[in-house]
């Protein structure tokens, strides 16, 4: 792997709900403490970036000194929990500005956070939000669909998704089985 300029940033992968929730494989990749950090999707791909579309359907403020705001965007396939605050206040300022229910675009970084009994939870920093329409959501899909099953054809063959089948057990049939579902709530 070539190692990043200050200034390139790691392509935002697109990854449907259901997938990103089952995800619980997180690595730095270096030493230092500026080393992302990436998780390793089920279907075998690292990110540190996801891009993901859907419907805002509530936003709550939290904080009194420490103010931000948590979320749940809605996909075809379940429920995103996305997060924006002080780290993020351009963020923080545009998911403040949204009213739900509302069709967001929204570029950020997945966290997973194990709890005191073992569950794992995911949720997704946000870096940028932005209101957009059903069309754009439902040409997510379609590209979202097309990039799942582009992983799922190259399984087993690359390093990612040799350690995606050691951590998940990962069955394919699975993740097509939600690309399909997700391609019937299209409707273009």
């Amino acid at each position: 792997m070539k190692p990043q300029s200050a200034f390139e940033r790691e392509p935002a992968r697109r990854v449907f709900a259901s997938e990103l929730r089952e995800t619980r494989y997180q690595f730095k990749d270096g030493d230092d403490e500026k080393s992302p950090t990436y998780v390793i999707l089920p279907t075998g791909i690292r990110s540190n970036r996801i891009f993901i579309v859907g419907t805002l359907t509530e936003k709550q403020r939290q904080g009194d000194q420490n103010i931000y705001y948590r979320g749940r965007v809605v996909d075809p396939t379940g429920t995103f929990f996305i997060m924006a605050g002080s780290y993020q206040p351009e963020a923080m300022q545009q998911l403040a500005r949204i009213e739900p229910p509302a069709f967001v675009a929204v570029v950020g970084k997945p966290n997973l956070y194990t709890t005191p009994d073992g569950a794992c939870l995911v949720s997704v920093r946000v870096e940028s939000i932005a209101v957009v329409d059903r069309e754009t959501r439902d040409l997510w899909v379609l590209d979202t669909a097309r990039e799942t099953l582009d992983r799922l054809d190259a399984f087993g063959t690359t390093e990612d998704s040799r350690k995606a089948q050691e951590e998940y057990g990962t069955q394919p049939d699975h993740y097509r089985k939600i690309v399909y579902d997700a391609l019937t709530q299209v409707q273009l």
